[in-house]
């Protein structure tokens, strides 16, 4: 029987930091953006400063009740009966930390938020709002602040690096990053010493970096601990045994703890992790220490850091070296490794033989990432101690755990027929300088553009059609979108002609057709996403504007400019193939289409829009591009992503397909090909 003092209330302050129910941060982040639409510049800080305050409060409290609960029910396990004792903390901890949690913060199902705005807060994008809002206040010091702690996560973000400049008076003054981790800035801090010969410094902000590391490590790990996620609806179907579920909750839990190391040695906004991060800590120490004169501290952490790397030439060599100078009466076997090193690589170890044992038991694929790259080591003269000029050969940055972009596995084609007399060749891949691109023009005609155009401003509303994602791309242009299924829900409710509904579904397909035939795929091309998108200049914010309307990107992988690579894992739309723009005006200031290079600034094409003007490509890294500033008028275009997985299909698509057939029925003209893929069909 469980007994039931272990259900007790908590009463340790540890676990309960806040005395009152924490408003969501995703409301107060929405209610910022809408302030920051009406001009209201002081409800914008208000709202967006509460909203950091309280993401920044409901992280802590995960981790207080986690961490506490953890310490307050340690796992103690009866050998006789195992079960009943492990399932007894189990759900000890259980009833704690949801106590604790719900005391804290109200209803916890209220704090449930969207993957899209975690990462809105993880690209720090509330300070982009702020460092306006400061700016149009004239409080220009925490406009630096704000606009300093964006741009630490958004490095390529053009117009806040000149808002940073307008906005430091003082250039000699030091602005503070809000979101700063602590281990990372005096790892950083340690380097700068170190490059300096300043030896006592950097040891001092090493050891530090490494306290903070640990810490951070396990924070990160009990974050982790939250409730099993499924793709899509997958848990609609999902069916499990007692253990086949603990065990597949458990072990995605253990691949995100698993995972930590990369997340704790990646730079904000960075895909890449600094590499070999955490044994680079000891090698900078052994040599420290060792010029320092404590040959004992230095070898120690030379010793820590061959745990990660044993066979590492230099570090052996300066591990014989540093014993060669021991006192006689020391054992160089008595100084081990640091026991925190030693730990953390028995524990990181034994979770990969874990994690690659269930993927073979459970049938699901892991690929176990180098998360400690041997040519991630200090680039310095001092590596040696002995002095030995050896030269260090140039080392390429190798990436911890990632998926290079997958070459397209089919034959490349293009110069298809474009099935429509009207419609007009302009420019191939050749003359795009690229791969898999075209521009055509008279793909629709002046009057069908201005249908859909008053179709966009019917029916749009502000940010909708990115999974309901609120903010812009920019804070300076208004963001509206529809999709085809809403069309024709407003048709059929009367608040739009039906004609200009079925207008915008016919365009669609008729883009989709040309696409798939001008590329010469042997294949179906599919809907993946079909929008109708418009995007407006706000007057009085275009002053000196640098940055871009969407940034530069690839619409299946994401971008990693540094390491010029594109990544085909999530949060990207894999399963994209082919993309296409079809622009339905042209009177407006800047909005130019670019394709660029890998790193994001080289543009190889510019692409000026105007009505009836289509741009298809191919949706990989091979085909960077983006949107320069609307700085006067609104640009609109019906935006079509295209997948030859008949799997990823669009939903909506399917069930506007299935309206259309309706429609039609009802209207007797059934026997008329309505031009519905008929691989689309439910």
């Amino acid at each position: 029987m469980i007994c039931k003092k272990l259900f007790v209330p908590i009463l340790l302050s540890l676990l309960q930091p806040f005395t009152h129910s924490l408003e969501p941060y995703d409301l107060l982040y929405e209610s910022g953006i809408e302030a920051y639409y009406r001009n209201d510049y002081q409800k914008v800080i208000y709202y967006m400063e509460l909203a950091l305050s309280n993401y920044s409060q409901l992280r802590q409290t995960k981790l207080n009740c986690r961490l506490g609960c953890k310490q307050r029910y340690p796992l103690e396990v009866s050998p006789r009966f195992w079960d009943i004792s492990f399932f007894t903390v189990i759900l000890s901890r259980a009833a704690c930390v949801k106590q604790c949690e719900e005391s804290s913060l109200g209803t916890v199902s209220r704090h449930k938020v969207s993957e899209d705005i975690k990462g809105e807060f993880y690209r720090r994008i509330p300070y982009n709002f702020l460092q306006r809002a400061y700016f149009k206040l004239n409080q220009l010091d925490k406009a630096a602040e704000a606009a300093h702690t964006f741009f630490m996560a958004n490095p390529e973000h053009m117009e806040i690096q000149e808002n940073l400049k307008s906005y430091q008076i003082n250039p000699e003054a030091h602005v503070v990053d809000r979101e700063r981790r602590a281990h990372m800035d005096d790892y950083h801090s340690g380097v700068k010493f170190y490059d300096a010969d300043q030896y006592m410094l950097a040891i001092e902000k090493f050891e530090r970096a490494l306290k903070g590391y640990y810490q951070a490590d396990l924070e990160c790990r009990a974050l982790c601990w939250g409730p099993q996620k499924f793709e899509d609806y997958e848990y609609i179907d999902y069916k499990a045994t007692l253990y086949e579920a603990i065990a597949d909750h458990y072990i995605q839990i253990l691949a995100c703890e698993h995972e930590c190391v990369r997340e704790l040695s990646t730079r904000p906004g960075r895909l890449s992790p600094i590499e070999n991060f955490l044994p680079l800590h000891y090698d900078f120490l052994q040599f420290s220490y060792y010029r320092d004169g404590n040959l004992l501290k230095a070898l120690e952490c030379a010793k820590s850091y061959l745990l990660f790397h044993p066979d590492d030439a230099d570090v052996l060599e300066n591990v014989s070296f540093y014993e060669t100078l021991l006192p006689e009466y020391l054992d160089p076997d008595d100084i081990q490794p640091r026991e925190d090193a030693a730990q953390f690589v028995r524990r990181h170890r034994l979770e990969s033989e874990i994690v690659q044992s269930a993927a073979e038991g459970l049938g699901f694929t892991y690929n176990e990432p180098d998360f400690w790259v041997t040519g991630g080591e200090r680039q310095d003269e001092y590596r040696y101690p002995l002095g030995t000029q050896t030269e260090l050969s140039d080392v390429t940055g190798m990436l911890s755990g990632k998926k290079t972009i997958q070459k397209i596995d089919r034959e490349l084609r293009e110069g298809g027929s474009l099935l429509y007399n009207e419609v007009k060749l302009i420019h191939s891949s050749d003359y795009l300088n690229g791969t898999q691109r075209v521009q055509l023009d008279s793909v629709v005609s002046e009057q069908e553009c201005h249908d859909l155009k008053t179709v966009a401003n019917m029916i749009t509303l502000a940010g909708d059609g990115y999974r309901g994602k609120m903010s812009p791309h920019t804070p300076n242009e208004k963001f509206e979108g529809a999709t085809v299924l809403k069309a024709l829900k407003y048709g059929n409710e009367g608040r739009i002609p039906m004609k200009s509904a079925r207008l915008f579904y016919d365009v669609s397909e008729k883009a989709r057709r040309i696409v798939q035939s001008y590329f010469m795929l042997n294949t179906t091309l599919y809907f993946s996403y079909t929008h109708l998108v418009c995007r407006t200049a706000l007057q009085g914010q275009q002053d000196n504007r640098n940055d871009l309307s969407h940034p530069i990107h690839a619409d299946n992988c994401l971008l990693d400019p540094e390491a010029n690579e594109c990544w085909k894992e999530s949060p990207a739309y894999t399963y994209r193939d082919y993309s296409a723009l079809l622009y339905l005006n042209g009177d407006f200031d800047g909005g130019e289409f670019v394709f660029t290079e890998m790193d994001a600034k080289t543009i190889t094409a510019s692409i000026k829009p105007k009505c009836g003007r289509l741009v298809g490509f191919s949706s990989g890294g091979e085909n960077p591009h983006g949107v320069k500033a609307v700085t006067r008028g609104q640009r609109c275009a019906v935006a079509l992503w295209f997948t030859l997985d008949p799997v990823n299909r669009e939903l909506e698509r399917l069930q506007a397909d299935q309206v259309i057939r309706t429609l039609d029925q009802n209207s007797q003209v059934a026997g008329v090909d309505m031009d519905i893929n008929p691989r689309d069909e439910l």
